[in-house]
């Protein structure tokens, strides 16, 4: 994988505020990546930026729930009903913004 796609995609999630969250969907739009890729370059090199405001178009975080649960407290953001992932709609970013902080954040990069 293409050292630049992985920081365009790791950029992207960084620019998520703080109790929002965006899909994987979204930032592959952004980035021009398939939302698959996004789940992929996330699992792999995501450690180190705030994961845990990602999910699938569902609100669902596969396989990190546990892990998630504690940021998303924090942050206030509110679990679905059936406490399986998170509102989504209550929570989603707002995508002109978080196009406008990418494009600023990804400046430098080519």
């Amino acid at each position: 994988m293409d050292d630049l796609r992985i920081e365009k995609v790791l950029r992207a999630a960084e620019c998520i505020p703080a109790g929002k969250m965006a899909t994987y969907g979204d930032l592959g739009k952004i980035t021009g990546e398939s939302p698959r890729v996004v789940g992929n370059l996330m699992a792999k090199w995501g450690t180190n930026v705030p994961w845990w405001r990602v999910c699938n178009a569902q609100g669902k975080i596969a396989g990190h729930f546990n892990q998630a649960l504690p940021h998303w407290q924090e942050e206030n953001i509110t679990r679905n009903d059936k406490h399986t992932g998170i509102k989504l709609a209550a929570h989603r970013a707002d995508y002109a913004e978080l196009v406008r902080h990418w494009e600023t954040a990804t400046q430098n990069l080519e």
